[in-house]
C-alpha cells in the first residue's frame, strides 16, 4: 500500500475544522498538521481543496439480510453501498434468517463478514424470551451489544415476557439497544383499521397504527427498567417529539447510561410524503408529523439525541407494493444518509461539526470502539471525502443497492462525497471502486 497524503483538506474534528494535511501509511493516520511534505516518490497525493475530510460515519444500525434474505440484499452489496455514502463501520441487527440468538450464529454472520464485508463490521446479538443463558455467554469485549425488539418487526424477534426483560436488563454487561413499540398498542390499532379498510389500509395510516403512544408507552418502560436495573441502555430510531424528553443532556456522552438514536428517515421526511412516497417510507417506527420531525432535530442538536444512523433494512420493490398489511417496513438508506445530512447543513439545520460528532465520535464513544471515529494520529484511516458544492441526483442508474430503489430517488442533493477510505484503502473514489477494501472486525476498550 503506497502512503497517501491529502492535502489542503478542511478537516473536522472534535468541533473544529481547520485547513490542513493527512498522511496515511497503510492503514493508520501518521500525521495531521497544517502542511505536510511528501516523502517519498512513489506516495499517492489528493488535492482536497474545497473539500471537507471528516471520519468515516459508523452506523450503529443496519440490516444487510445476510444469511436467509439474500434476495433483498447482502453484507457485499450493501456494505459496498454503504462505502459509496461514506459509512466506513456498520453495526448488523440480529434479525436475519437463522437469527443471531446464539454464540454459533453470532459468529457465522461474523465468517460471511470477514470474506465479503467492504466496511469495519459488527453486530448485535439477539435477545429472545428465551435464550437468557446463551446472552449471558457473550463476550462484550467482541460482539457491539445486545439488540431487544420490544415491538414487533420484519423477522419478529418480540420479547413481550416483563419477567425475562428484566432478567435481562440486571444480569447482562452487554449495551441493550432496543426497539421500542408496544405492542398491544399497535395490536389493537390495527384491528381497528382493519375493520374498516380490510388489508388495504391507507398508507396515511401507518402512524396512526405504530403512533406516538405506542412509541412512548414502550421507550418510557424501557428508560425506567433501565433506572431500576442500572443497565446500559440504547434506544434505537427515536420517532417522536415526546419521547426526545426522556432523555438528558446534563452528562458527557460517556458517563451516561441510558442514550438515545435517531434515524435519517425521520429526520427528513414527515407523514405528508406519504401521498407521494407511498410504502418506499413506510418504517417501524413510522414517519410521524412535521412537529415530531422538529422535536427530533431539537433533541439532536441539544444533545438529548446522541448518535445518527440509517436502519437500512432494503425490500425488494415487490415487496414493497404489496397491501399494507403484506407489505413490509424498511428501506435502503446507507448510500445517501452523509449526503442527505449535509443538505440538511445547507439548509441551517445542523453545523458540519454537529454531523460528525453524531456519526462518528458520539458511536465510537457509546460503543467504546477501539481507534476509529476520529482522525488523529495512531487511529485507523477511515476517512470521507465530501464536496459541498458538487450537484448529483439520485437515480436507479447510480444505485449501489442489491434491491435497485431509493426513497430518495429523484432528490437533488449538493453535496457529493467524493473519496472513502477504508483501514487507508482507497475503496471508493468519484462514482468509482479503484480497490477493493476488505473490512475488519470492530474491536471495542471494554473489560
Amino acid at each position: 500500500m503506497k502512503p497517501i497524503l491529502i492535502k489542503n483538506a478542511n478537516i473536522v474534528n472534535e468541533g473544529v475544522i481547520f485547513r490542513g494535511d493527512v498522511l496515511v501509511e497503510k492503514d493508520i493516520i501518521v500525521e495531521v498538521s497544517n502542511s505536510i511534505s511528501v516523502k517519498s516518490g512513489d506516495t499517492k497525493v489528493i488535492d482536497a481543496d474545497g473539500l471537507y475530510l471528516i471520519p468515516g460515519m459508523i452506523d450503529d444500525q443496519v440490516h444487510f439480510r445476510e444469511p436467509g434474505l439474500t434476495h433483498k440484499a447482502t453484507i457485499e452489496t450493501e456494505s459496498k453501498a454503504a462505502v459509496a455514502g461514506g459509512i466506513t463501520s456498520f453495526i448488523e441487527m440480529p434479525n436475519t434468517v437463522p437469527q443471531a440468538t446464539t454464540i454459533e450464529l453470532l459468529e457465522d454472520k461474523f465468517d460471511i463478514a470477514s470474506r465479503s464485508s467492504w466496511a469495519n463490521y459488527s453486530f448485535m446479538f439477539g435477545g429472545t424470551n428465551d435464550n437468557l443463558d446463551e446472552i449471558l455467554k457473550v463476550d462484550e469485549t467482541k460482539v457491539a451489544g445486545l439488540k431487544l425488539f420490544l415491538g414487533s418487526s420484519t423477522g419478529n424477534m418480540l420479547v413481550d415476557n416483563p419477567k425475562v426483560l428484566e432478567e435481562i436488563f440486571k444480569k447482562t454487561k452487554l449495551l441493550i439497544s432496543v426497539h421500542c413499540e408496544d405492542e398491544a398498542t399497535i395490536q389493537k390499532n390495527l384491528a381497528t383499521y382493519i375493520k374498516k379498510y380490510g388489508d388495504d389500509i391507507p398508507i396515511e395510516m401507518h402512524p396512526k397504527i405504530r403512533s406516538e403512544e405506542a412509541c412512548y408507552l414502550s421507550s418510557s418502560k424501557a428508560v425506567a427498567l433501565a433506572k431500576k436495573t442500572g443497565a446500559r441502555l440504547h434506544v434505537f430510531h427515536l420517532s417522536t417529539e415526546k419521547e426526545t424528553h426522556l432523555f438528558s443532556n446534563k452528562k458527557p456522552l460517556a458517563e451516561k447510561k441510558i442514550t438515545a438514536e435517531v434515524c435519517i428517515h425521520h429526520l427528513w421526511f414527515t407523514d405528508a410524503d406519504y401521498k407521494t412516497k407511498g410504502t418506499k417510507i413506510k418504517w417501524n417506527p413510522a414517519v410521524k408529523t412535521e412537529k415530531d420531525r422538529d422535536g427530533l432535530w431539537k433533541a439532536l442538536n441539544d444533545d438529548r439525541i446522541d448518535v445518527i444512523a440509517t436502519d437500512h433494512a432494503p425490500h425488494t420493490l415487490e415487496e414493497k407494493a404489496a397491501v399494507y398489511t403484506k407489505a413490509p417496513s424498511g428501506g435502503p438508506l446507507v448510500q445517501h444518509a452523509l449526503e442527505a445530512l449535509f443538505e440538511m447543513h445547507h439548509k441551517g439545520r445542523i453545523s458540519v461539526e454537529k454531523i460528525v460528532q453524531k456519526t462518528a465520535h458520539n458511536p465510537a464513544i457509546l460503543f467504546q470502539i477501539k481507534d476509529r471515529g476520529y482522525i488523529k494520529r495512531g487511529f485507523k484511516a477511515d476517512l470521507v471525502l465530501v464536496d459541498p458544492n458538487a450537484p448529483w441526483t439520485v437515480n436507479k442508474d447510480n444505485l449501489a443497492y442489491k434491491c435497485g430503489w431509493s426513497p430518495f430517488e429523484g432528490t437533488t442533493f449538493k453535496s457529493r462525497v467524493t473519496h472513502t477510505l477504508i483501514n487507508g484503502v482507497i475503496a471508493y473514489e468519484n462514482g468509482k471502486y479503484p480497490n477493493r477494501s476488505l473490512g475488519e472486525r470492530l474491536t471495542f476498550n471494554r473489560g
